[in-house]
Formats: C-alpha cells, structure tokens, sequence
C-alpha cells in the first residue's frame, strides 16, 4: 500500500474569493468558455439587459456598436439604470449592480416581471471579464452620469457628465466594454453569429428596433437593423421562405395568464422533416423541454380528434403518430415566464412542470377553433398526417425487409465494408471514401486495428427532396446506415455507433464537395445527434506534392503553393496537382490524410440549428432562385474553382 502523504489542511488554507475575484479565476463557469462562444455571451448579456427592458415595456430600441480594437457599444431608450444611492451599502444603485453578483432588478418580481440572461449573474460578469468598462445612464432628472471600472473594480465614483436637452430628455443607457485579454484565448467578434442571434430577438419581441452596426474597418463600415411588427409569425415565413408553404398565412395564437405569456405559430410546408424551436424568455431552449413537449401532445391529440370527427380518419383507421402529423411543419415556441427553470448552465431545456400542462391547454383550445373555423387549412394538416402514415408504414416494410435479408447472410454488414479489428469505440474510426480506386487505396494504406473503410459508389440520394421510405431504398444510403450501426428516425441510438469517429474523405474537387455536401444532409436531416456529439469530420488530403531535389512536401490549398514559391523562387521544383484520392498510392495516402499523427481532420459542429436548416435548405431544397442568389452573395470567397 502506497504511503500517504501528510500535511495541514485547516481553516486557513480555504480559499475565500471576494465580489467579481470568482469570476476572473472561473470564467467559464459564468459564461461557458473564454472561447469566441464566451467572447459573444458578454455581448448577449449586456443586450439581454434591454431586452428585458422591452419585455416590460419601456424600451423599444437597442443599438450595438463593435469599434475598432473590438470594443462594443450597446445603447437603449429604456428607463436607464438607477443612479440613487442603494440604502442597504450606501452606493449609487448603477454602480451595485455593475460591480456585485447576483444585483439587479430580477430578482423580487418587481423590477421586471421576466427575463432572460445569464443565470443571476448578469452584467457584472461583463464587468468583471472586460480590460475596462464604462456605463452611462440617461437618468429621469435629465442628467447624463458616468462610471468607469477596470477588471470590475470602479476607476472613479459616479459623476453627471451632461444635461440633456429639453427635446432630448428620452432616457437609456449606454455601455461600453473592451474584453480583457487576460481572458480570452483570441479577442475578435464574429459579426454574422451577433447578427443571427439579434435576427431572432428582433423576431421574438415584434415592434423592438435593434440595429448592429461593425465599424472595425473604416473602408467597409456594416450595418443592418432589424424590426418584425408581425413577431414569430414573421419568423415562421423567414423560416419558410425557401420551401413551399402548403397554405399561405400561419397560424398564430397567443395566451397569457398569471406570469405566463404564450406565443405560437406555425405552418406547414411541401418538406419532409419537422423543425420546431423553441424559446423561453428570448432563450433559445435548443434541448425542448415542457413547453415542446406540452406542444406535441396537443398538436397530436387535437389534430387526431377533428380527423376522427369529420370522417377524414375512418373507424378502422390508426390514429395517426406525432411524427405524423408534425411531418413539414415550421413552428416557433415562444413564451416568457417569471420563474424560468432551466436545466444545465447553458440553459438548452426548460424544466417548469407547469408549463407543459398551459401549453397544451392553450394550443387545444386555440388550434381546435382555428380548424373548425378554416375547414380548408384543417384538411391540408390532416391530409399531410395521412401521407406522412403511409410513408412511415413503407419505411417500416424497407426497414423490416432489410432486417430479414440481413438475418439470412452470414454477417449483418455490407460486403464493400473493410471493418477494423477493435470494437473500443473510443478509439475506431470509419473512413467514408468516394468511389473504389480510393477506397482500395484507403484500405490498404490504412491501420486495420481501429480504422474501416466504406467505399461509396458515385452521389448519394439528395434526402432533402425524399421520405424516409425512398431513402431506404437507395443501396448507398442503406449500406452507410448499416456499417455505422445507429439506425435512422425513431429507431436511431447513438449508443449502438460501432465508431466513435466518422470520417468524410472526399476529392478536393467539385464532385468531392458536392458528395460531401449530400453526406452532411443526410447526417444532419436523419443523424443529427452524431453531429450534436462531434462525431463527423471531413478529412482533408493535401492538394499537391511538391518535389526539390531529394525532399518532398505535400501542400493543402493554393495559398500554400503560392506560399511555397515564394519561398523557394530560385530553386527548381516539380508540382504534382492530385485530382483525386486514387492517384495517391496506399503509402501516400496513410502519410497525408489518415495517419493520426500527421493528418488534418476538420470536426463538423451545429453552431446554430436554425442557421444550419437555412443553409441545407437553400442549397439542397426544391427552390431554384434562392440558390442562385445564395451563389451570387458568395461568388467572391470561392477559393478553388473547377470549370
């Protein structure tokens, strides 16, 4: 038995960390990471402040500014943060609530009846994470005052810095921060994401004006500003605006009660797959929760009861499934509670019991007057139900059939499939490679022991454009599902993956692109949970071989060729350009791309799910037009063009 170590452990050695001291020394414990996702939390969290402004009514516009040096500016024309000195430790409120955890108007009820944020923590974080800040409040006396703090701490007391004019007396405040890089891994703001996230809270609280501005470069100054008067209805079209909406208005209905607001609206269209989000005081709750599932059960119900009533669904008939009925249909979730419950620190699922049972009242009342009321409409949900009950029923069939032409052969898997040895899935990997010439050179070249391969003849079914039943149907796609071992739709469990890692390896031309994007689609629309965990990368082989004399290098892109030749101008060197996978031979190809050690694997990650849906939408939807323009908006960052 090992010896143990002995020393003094007593009162003195616990370590006690004052005010805004936690949050330097634990910052992910406030904002998630000191990555970009924590970098854009404190920007989220200084506008979910007026936010919460306009949910109760006092402010309608919010303004954000990133200047350069990435400093950011967020102003409103909400009441203003109080600047009176706070009886309890005799400092002006502003400056309590700017320096003090869990401080603020949230917390009694009477500041604000709901909000959103961080979980109680609030700006002073921001505060506390920022090389400095400093906040002005356009006060109800028509004063302007001023504080400044550096790492949390106040720089100067509060002090009025102007009057406003008489016609000018509107009142708000106005924050500034740096982010400290004594924080964060790397200090620069991604414009696009701020954009999406203020996109859908401009949507989420019809009539709020919010305009981003980004002025970090003076020649290409950006700005867009975004304002719904119709609300998540208008959310539902945006949503919606690629596909083919089966009728032409969503619906839309809104309940409150006590310390309860409901919003729903949806729509359904020509797809297949379902997408619902949903929100909980501005949240994006990306996990469901009792609002989803109170949703559900009252669109499954009230749906199947007017079916049942108007002979659209005959006696001998099955009810139809939720998945059934929530076939195509665009929804947005959105409601705003006092005491919001949400489980985990990142907030993705709310957990209030009460909830499912309001919402699933409130939807059954509504949605079965609105049927009764547009007998036209109801009959399209219930005829899509219907379709969507014969289509699962065939899928059944295919997937039943493939089970029992799978139990006569002498092993479950695909013939084409090279399988590795191990069965520790912390560690196998399954290379996806386009055609035969590749794969008989990936799975020579490979290590038998944790690496399979799987060749795959030609593109893969577009999944967009199909149901399950016709997806199952098609041999490439079966053949991918049955090597990784997961099943698809209800049957799916991620539990059942042989390999822990997925491994796209493609040609680096157009055709490659393309069959990597057909796989993506269909990972992301029927295998989502491989993405949520991290499991998919796309392999990246090297371009070109560059030979000088007796040494070789491989290059990935064109920059590093350009790179290269600029370096090595005076010396004579051949350019071998590889225009697939197959011209590499096995040991070559182990060397550049599967080789642990030296390959470069790019991890597929859903940054945002509604950002994601648009895009594999437009580019693999129906709808020619907006594919057209998604090109003509990215023509100029196309690197490698094959014509």
């Amino acid at each position: 038995m090992a010896e143990l170590k002995k020393g003094r452990y007593e009162a003195e050695n616990i370590q006690v960390l004052e005010g805004l001291e936690a949050v330097r020394k634990r910052p992910g414990m406030y904002i998630g990471s000191t990555s970009i996702d924590g970098l854009l939390h404190l920007v989220y969290e200084v506008v979910d402040n007026s936010i919460d402004e306009a949910m109760a009514g006092y402010c309608d516009r919010i303004e954000v500014t990133l200047k350069k040096g990435n400093i950011v500016t967020v102003v409103d024309n909400g009441r203003g943060i109080p600047i009176e000195t706070h009886p309890k430790v005799n400092k002006p409120a502003v400056e309590v609530v700017m320096t003090t955890l869990h401080a603020g108007g949230k917390f009694d009820g009477e500041g604000y009846k709901v909000s959103g944020g961080l979980h109680g923590v609030g700006v002073s974080v921001v505060n506390a994470l920022s090389e400095w800040m400093t906040v002005e409040v356009k006060w109800k006396d028509g004063n302007i005052y001023r504080q400044k703090y550096r790492r949390g701490a106040p720089v100067y007391d509060l002090k009025q810095i102007g009057t406003s004019e008489d016609n000018d007396i509107e009142t708000g405040t106005k924050i500034t921060f740096k982010p400290d890089d004594e924080i964060f891994e790397e200090i620069n703001f991604r414009y696009d994401k701020l954009l999406q996230r203020f996109k859908e809270m401009a949507f989420l609280n019809k009539g709020i004006y919010i305009k981003v501005r980004d002025e970090r470069e003076e020649e290409e100054i950006k700005e867009k500003e975004y304002h719904y008067e119709g609300g998540i209805v208008q959310f539902v079209k945006y949503l919606n605006k690629n596909k083919k909406p089966l009728f032409p208005d969503p619906v839309y209905l809104e309940e409150s009660e006590e310390n309860k607001d409901l919003e729903i609206s949806f729509q359904y269209h020509s797809g297949f797959k379902e997408r619902i989000f949903t929100f909980a005081n501005n949240i994006n709750t990306r996990e469901g929760g009792t609002h989803l599932s109170g949703f559900k059960s009252a669109l499954t119900r009230t749906v199947n009861g007017y079916a049942r009533s108007k002979g659209l669904l005959k006696e001998k008939d099955d009810n139809l499934t939720g998945e059934d009925i929530r076939e195509g249909i665009t929804a947005i979730i959105n409601i705003k509670i006092e005491e919001p419950q949400f489980e985990g620190q990142t907030k993705t699922k709310l957990g209030n019991s009460e909830v499912r049972g309001f919402v699933d009242s409130a939807l059954s009342k509504h949605l079965k007057a609105f049927m009764e009321e547009n007998p036209s409409v109801a009959k399209i949900i219930v005829e899509k139900g219907i379709k969507a009950a014969k289509a699962r029923k065939a899928a059944k069939k295919a997937r039943d059939l493939t089970r029992r032409k799978n139990a006569l052969i002498s092993t479950a898997l695909p013939g084409k499939l090279a399988d590795c040895s191990s069965r520790d899935t912390e560690s196998t990997e399954i290379y996806i490679v386009e055609g035969d010439s590749a794969g008989g050179s990936a799975k020579q070249g490979r290590d038998r022991n944790f690496q399979a391969i799987l060749p795959l003849r030609g593109k893969i079914l577009n999944v967009e454009k199909a149901r399950l039943n016709k997806i199952l149907n098609n041999n490439e796609i079966r053949t991918l599902i049955t090597a990784i071992g997961t099943g698809v739709g209800e049957s799916f469990d991620i539990e059942n993956s042989r390999y822990g890692k997925i491994i796209i390896m493609t040609d680096a031309d157009v055709d490659g692109a393309h069959i990597r994007t057909l796989l993506l689609t269909f990972f992301y629309r029927y295998m989502s949970p491989l993405l949520e965990q991290g499991m998919i990368y796309i392999a990246r082989p090297p371009l070109y071989k560059v030979k000088r004399g007796r040494s070789e290098e491989y290059l990935y892109n064109e920059r590093a060729l350009q790179k290269y030749a600029k370096e090595h101008k005076n010396a004579n060197f051949s350019i071998q350009r590889y225009k697939g996978l197959g011209e590499m031979n096995p040991d070559q190809l182990w060397d550049t791309t599967m080789d642990p050690d030296n390959r470069i694997i790019m991890q597929v990650q859903i940054e945002d799910a509604i950002m994601a849906d648009e895009t594999f939408t437009t580019l693999m939807g129906d709808k020619v037009k907006p594919r057209r323009e998604f090109i003509q908006a990215h023509a100029q960052e196309v690197k490698n063009l094959d014509i």
